[in-house]
């Protein structure tokens, strides 16, 4: 047996289909809608206007659990689906886009830790997140000439562990984690190294120069590792290990799933500021800005591009956990996740920027926090740039190409 639930939001719920809850995770369902409508979505303007690591809102979330979510059941997780971890981040996304990309790492982390590290060191990762509500933060991304070199980040053996020196930039949740996940070339084995640092690890330092045009409260900045010595109980060689060919689809789908959200997030935040404070424009002869014509006809429009588009990306989400069990091939995914993202982009830019053309200059008032539906669309758009996904649909539709595994296709 299953409950239905939706969105967050109750104007929202003829539009947006309710998903489906498994059995017995109700309750922690009740528990993390509350935590995100009254310690998350409150916080968000005022963590955007920071642009510094929303510890309150982070918090909250370990203490509700929902670190465990990625863990599966025989590890002492909750055992979400990957579709299930993505409702989250959609959820998420409409109450704070930043806290919603920070909780994605963790997820994503633990499943693609889980798939290629060894029994001891799976366990070990489940207890901290279980015992302590521990969250991984991420220092995977390098800085050099294209978004795909890598090696600049490099580790040596030193004694029973390895040296690891250099610098990582895009660190989405590195500042406030407890586990920072690094990748390091290691130059003897002459593979890809993971490791995890424990907070407070000698040699780690966060620059802390993250000021982006939106997602500011990720934080994202710069990593400085300066002879960091890494613990063998939590060092991963990849080299030993097949990665899972379908990860750069899951974190697509997951930013995709973020974005809707914020788009949601701004149709909500439209209707209410309609309601409650818009004037209507004399041209119309109505009395309330709701009883405009052109005002219904756009937020119609808005509303069935977002309706489309998450269902685009529910159904993409839903293809991630059918091919992990074995019931289609990796190009069957690959394409409705790329299709996803375009309708996700496209809904929650304008989302973001064309709805305020109806609700009035006073909207553009710092006070009300509008802009920053745009700004934080605009940078999570920009993370597998759309453009790339159309190529790729169009070399599919017209010549059949499949897609091959690789960081972002």
């Amino acid at each position: 047996m299953k409950q239905r639930c939706g969105t967050s939001f109750g104007a929202l719920h003829s539009l947006v289909p309710a998903c489906s809850i498994p059995a017995g995770l109700e309750e922690f369902f009740r528990t993390l809608r509350g935590v995100i409508q009254h310690e998350i979505a409150p916080r968000a303007v005022e963590n955007d206007r920071i642009g510094r690591y929303p510890q309150a809102s982070i918090l909250a979330l370990k203490v509700c659990g929902l670190m465990r979510a990625p863990l599966p059941v025989s590890l002492g997780g909750f055992g979400f689906s990957q579709a299930l971890s993505q409702e989250v981040f959609l959820e998420l996304g409409m109450a704070d886009p930043s806290v919603a990309q920070i909780y994605k790492v963790h997820d994503d982390a633990v499943r693609e830790l889980l798939s290629v590290a060894p029994a001891a060191f799976c366990q070990r990762l489940a207890q901290r997140i279980c015992s302590d509500g521990a969250i991984i933060g991420m220092a995977i991304a390098e800085d050099g000439r294209r978004a795909v070199d890598f090696g600049h980040v490099v580790s040596r053996p030193e004694g029973g562990g390895h040296l690891i020196d250099g610098r990582k930039i895009y660190a989405t949740g590195a500042v406030g984690a407890d586990l920072l996940l690094v990748s390091s070339y290691d130059v003897v084995a002459g593979a890809v190294r993971l490791d995890l640092l424990p907070a407070g690890t000698k040699g780690v330092r966060f620059l802390e120069d993250w000021d982006r045009l939106g997602q500011r409260a990720t934080d994202s900045g710069t990593v400085m590792l300066e002879h960091v010595l890494t613990q063998p109980e939590w060092s991963v060689l990849t080299g030993k290990s097949l990665p899972q060919v379908h990860a750069p689809l899951r974190y697509q789908n997951g930013f995709s799933m973020i974005l809707v959200g914020i788009g949601l997030a701004a149709l909500d935040a439209g209707i209410r500021f309609v309601r409650e404070h818009s004037r209507p424009w004399a041209s119309a002869g109505v009395e309330v800005a709701a009883d405009d014509l052109l005002v219904r006809r756009l937020f119609g429009e808005i509303g069935a591009d977002l309706a489309a588009a998450c269902a685009s990306v529910r159904a993409a989400a839903k293809l991630l956990d059918t091919f992990e069990q074995g019931g289609m091939t990796r190009a069957e995914v690959a394409v409705p996740v790329y299709a996803a993202r375009s309708s996700a982009c496209r809904a929650a830019l304008r989302a973001g920027s064309d709805l305020m053309s109806v609700l009035g200059a006073r909207v553009t008032d710092a006070a009300w926090g509008f802009d920053r539906y745009w700004r934080d669309a605009r940078t999570v758009s920009l993370h597998d740039p759309v453009e790339w996904k159309h190529e790729e649909i169009g070399r599919n539709l017209l010549t059949g190409w499949e897609p091959e595994p690789g960081l972002y296709q």
